[in-house]
């Protein structure tokens, strides 16, 4: 089981902060458009971290993981080399076994991208759909955006 119980963001919409590396941009010098999804996914990650209930203590400890279930994924205006971004991660919506978060991706001029995630928790087994186990339904209803908010 999980060692700590579900923290309380200091500031919800969560943040992850990353830099663009030449790995991640294209032929032009802007971010390659797949990798705004990898962002995006580190930034999910760290947020369930944050929260104190870590995916592979999911996995380990219930035998569930979050799948992308879909995307929405907007692009507003390319990110470049070497660009400070923020990935801003908030719940919209919860289920029993899914769950719908907004992650914008910002830079110092601006959104980059706004994404509409949802996720849908699964066996490992058999990737059948199983119910968000309680503390990381805690965690997530603490990530929920304030009302009005996106």
């Amino acid at each position: 089981m999980i060692g700590n119980p579900p923290a309380i963001l200091a500031e919800v919409p969560h943040r992850y902060d990353l830099r663009v590396y030449y790995e991640d941009t294209d032929a032009g010098g802007i971010v390659y458009h797949a990798n705004y999804l990898r962002f995006a996914e580190r930034a999910r990650t760290e947020a369930l971290r944050a929260l104190g209930v870590p995916h592979a203590a999911l996995v380990h400890d219930h035998q569930r993981m979050f799948v992308v279930r879909r995307v929405k994924l907007d692009y507003l205006r390319p990110a470049r080399l070497d660009e400070r971004l923020s990935v801003l991660t908030d719940q919209r919506g919860l289920g029993a076994a899914s769950v719908r978060l907004r992650q914008d991706i910002v830079g110092a001029e601006g959104m980059c991208a706004a994404a509409a995630i949802e996720l849908a928790c699964v066996r490992t087994d058999t990737g059948r759909p199983a119910r968000i186990p309680p503390a990381w339904r805690e965690a997530l209803a603490g990530l929920q955006a304030a009302p009005g908010g996106g």
